[in-house]
């Protein structure tokens, strides 16, 4: 299927548009459009752009709430308890994050579980936000609010969501941040519905049907009854997604994905974050050396495909914000979509075609 090549900056006003048509103020609609192309930029279309119909669908039944601030629920010197109120979790964690960050100043780590936040999107973008600040952090994110998405390791149905994780570590001049940033199943369910979008078949072992049978088509999570994704690296992904649930979900006071909680066809997130310190454990300058070492020594093994070098996490976010920095390719079935649903919150279809033809 073909796709649209757009402009970043007319694809953020394009997002913005639509944001503020569904009731955000101007500084929020900016925030979000910015972490959504962003994400695209970076490679991650499933937490690009294309999460705005699933937004509008959530505006339009009253379970995600514009133009919210995170709340800090508890206070208790390295820990601290925050609660999103089902905002944009783009705001919302961007603002626990921030807090948690000026916390870390003085007490070197801080413990800063978020509940309650609408979809928080590409979590690297959190893990970015401390290394940018040249701390350190591990999260770990559940999701909740809809039907079960990944099937356990040895099961034939779903039973719970994505379940991302991600640990960043500040950079230095000779070498950026190193960040892992993945979801706990073989792919993320954006990259499901983006291959069927464009009529492509997913990665090989990556789903099962509804009877529990491998399958490349992505089409088994769009109807029913319904397939699900399956975790990476078997029993091993699987015990992350778990430890998600336990962490995320659990240990940030939200919810699990066991069925005594209500869906309400949202998209409800739950983060366990760390930030910590690294100068309270190791001298700075050591640290960089020992980063910019270890990284050149992993790179230096001969890649298996002369075109396919080694690389290590953060890597390939870097070589993708290069490659799209001028046009960040949509493929006509999203914007599709896009459009529909900025039409249904009242903005003019060709106003936003228009936009990004520019």
């Amino acid at each position: 299927m073909e796709s649209i090549d757009i402009r970043p900056q007319a694809l953020r006003e394009a997002a913005m548009t639509i944001l503020e048509a569904g009731g955000s103020e101007p500084g929020e609609a900016r925030i979000v459009a910015d972490h959504l192309v962003l994400a695209n930029l970076s490679g991650h279309d499933s937490h690009g752009v294309g999460m705005l119909p699933a937004y509008e669908r959530t505006l339009s039944n009253g379970t995600l709430k514009t133009n919210r601030t995170v709340e800090l629920v508890r206070d208790d010197g390295a820990i601290m308890m925050f609660d999103g109120g089902m905002g944009y979790g783009q705001v919302v964690g961007r603002q626990a994050t921030a807090a948690a960050i000026e916390r870390c100043r003085t007490s070197g780590v801080v413990l800063a579980p978020v509940r309650y936040c609408h979809h928080l999107g590409r979590i690297g973008t959190y893990g970015e936000q401390v290394a940018d600040a040249g701390l350190a952090s591990l999260h770990f994110v559940n999701v909740v609010g809809h039907p079960a998405l990944v099937a356990p390791y040895r099961g034939t149905d779903a039973r719970y969501s994505t379940n991302p994780i991600c640990l960043s570590l500040p950079g230095s001049d000779a070498q950026p941040p190193i960040l892992l940033d993945m979801a706990t199943s073989r792919i993320a369910h954006g990259k499901a519905r983006v291959a069927h979008n464009m009529g492509e078949e997913a990665p090989e072992g990556s789903l099962i049907d509804h009877r529990g049978r491998k399958t490349r088509d992505p089409g088994v999570l769009f109807r029913q009854p319904a397939g699900a994704l399956t975790s990476f690296g078997d029993h091993k992904g699987y015990g992350l997604a778990v430890f998600c649930e336990l962490l995320g979900g659990m240990m940030s006071g939200g919810r699990t994905a066991q069925p005594e909680h209500e869906m309400e066809g949202t998209i409800i997130n739950n983060m366990f974050m760390i930030v910590f310190d690294p100068d309270r454990l190791v001298p700075r300058s050591a640290m960089e050396h020992e980063l910019a070492a270890l990284v050149a020594h992993v790179k230096a093994s001969p890649a298996a495909e002369p075109d396919e070098p080694v690389l290590v996490p953060g890597d390939p976010e870097r070589v993708s914000r290069i490659e799209r920095a001028e046009a960040i390719p949509v493929d006509a079935e999203s914007w599709r979509q896009i459009v529909a649903a900025g039409e249904r919150l009242g903005v003019d279809p060709e106003k936003l075609d228009a936009m990004v033809a520019s």
